[in-house]
């Protein structure tokens, strides 16, 4: 069957499963979806990959885009042909620093103390005053913690000072132009964070991917709590370095 005609069939079936795509292609990939969607107008999945009269429009680029869909659709890896990406001097010798990183703990933060005062002020900010953070009377009576709880929101705020990303004094890219938090394509918290409690953020490189200008991270970050054995927080992190 033609690639034309297997997405016509597969359609239906990747509307009603909007992120597999999404979720399979890698960042490069990703970054022509979206651009080739703007260009074309589509639909915000999979739109009109062919025009009314049924032939590809973009040429090798778009073939090796709509045979990701294709692969994907038939619950299959999406098997493609990246477009190449051309990586300055300073980009390339940071990618090449960094793959030989791949899977070592590249950061260990300082212990840090959350009090109940960070807790009512995130809480100010953000409107949140659910009683098992805010009020620590309610909270040692009806808790199971018996005691008050940071929310995990603010344990992901706390993620920039936590791995030290955000000392201008000591970049931790200092040949970048600009580094961006992408997003976070994962998150759990084990274990409730309490009032008094000392935390601390562990950091492994886990992926680095050439992108257009620059480069993508992926890193697995462990906020631990001192003296507790499991986790407060487990993330996976994005970030896009731009040269």
């Amino acid at each position: 069957m033609k690639v034309v005609d297997f997405l016509k069939h597969k359609r239906e079936i990747l509307a009603q499963h909007p992120f597999e795509l999404k979720d399979w292609l890698s960042p490069a990939i990703r970054d022509y979806w979206r651009e080739f969607q703007q260009k074309a107008h589509l639909h915000p999945l999979l739109g009109r990959v062919l025009d009314p009269h049924g032939e590809t429009q973009h040429g090798q680029q778009q073939e090796s885009v709509a045979v990701a869909v294709a692969q994907v659709a038939n619950g299959q890896p999406a098997m493609v042909q990246e477009p190449a990406i051309e990586l300055d001097e300073a980009a390339a010798a940071l990618y090449a620093e960094l793959q030989g990183r791949i899977g070592e703990e590249t950061h260990v933060g300082e212990w840090l103390h959350v009090s109940q005062q960070m807790i009512d002020q995130f809480a100010a900010v953000t409107g949140d005053h659910q009683w098992i953070h805010t009020n620590p009377e309610r909270a040692a009576a009806e808790s199971p913690f018996k005691t008050t709880i940071a929310h995990g929101f603010l344990t992901l705020a706390l993620l920039p000072q936590l791995t030290g990303s955000v000392d201008e004094s000591t970049p931790e890219f200092p040949t970048a132009r600009m580094v961006v938090n992408f997003g976070l394509d994962q998150v759990r918290f084990p274990y409730p964070i309490k009032v008094e409690s000392n935390i601390r953020a562990r950091t492994k490189l886990a992926r680095v991917t050439p992108i257009k200008g620059g480069l993508e991270l992926l890193k697995e970050i462990k906020v631990e709590i001192e003296g507790i054995r499991r986790p407060g927080c487990v993330i996976e992190s994005v970030t896009r370095i731009y040269f």
